[in-house]
């Protein structure tokens, strides 16, 4: 098996599992990674992040395998426009919730 299938065939708790095991330097029971392991579980992890997860944090592994470093200006940009779209499903749902519960909205003397 290559490291292609390899990373395919990882879970999300698998590649967690091998990160936290990077990170401390310790698998989940406690026993301590060998040099051997801590290499091969980096490159899977890394192998991971670039091919699998697609995440947006500030700094990654791209699909070349080259880290990938956004701007502050990238960032900012990314964090408004999802906060513009969270704007716009807020104001859609409250529209729709408004008109579904138009009919029974009482005011507290009512009833």
């Amino acid at each position: 098996m290559d490291i292609q299938q390899l990373v395919q065939a990882m879970t999300p708790a698998i590649y967690e599992n091998l990160r936290t095991a990077v990170e401390i330097g310790k698998w989940p029971d406690g026993n301590p990674l060998t040099n051997e392991q801590k290499s091969n579980s980096l490159q899977a992890v890394l192998m991971y992040q670039a091919k699998v997860e697609q995440s947006e944090q500030h700094m990654t592994i791209g699909q070349n395998g080259e880290v990938v470093q956004k701007s502050r200006q990238q960032l900012k940009k990314e964090f408004e426009n999802a906060l513009n779209n969270n704007e716009t499903k807020d104001a859609a749902e409250q529209s729709s919730l408004h008109d579904k519960n138009t009919i029974a909205r009482f005011k507290q003397d009512d009833i």
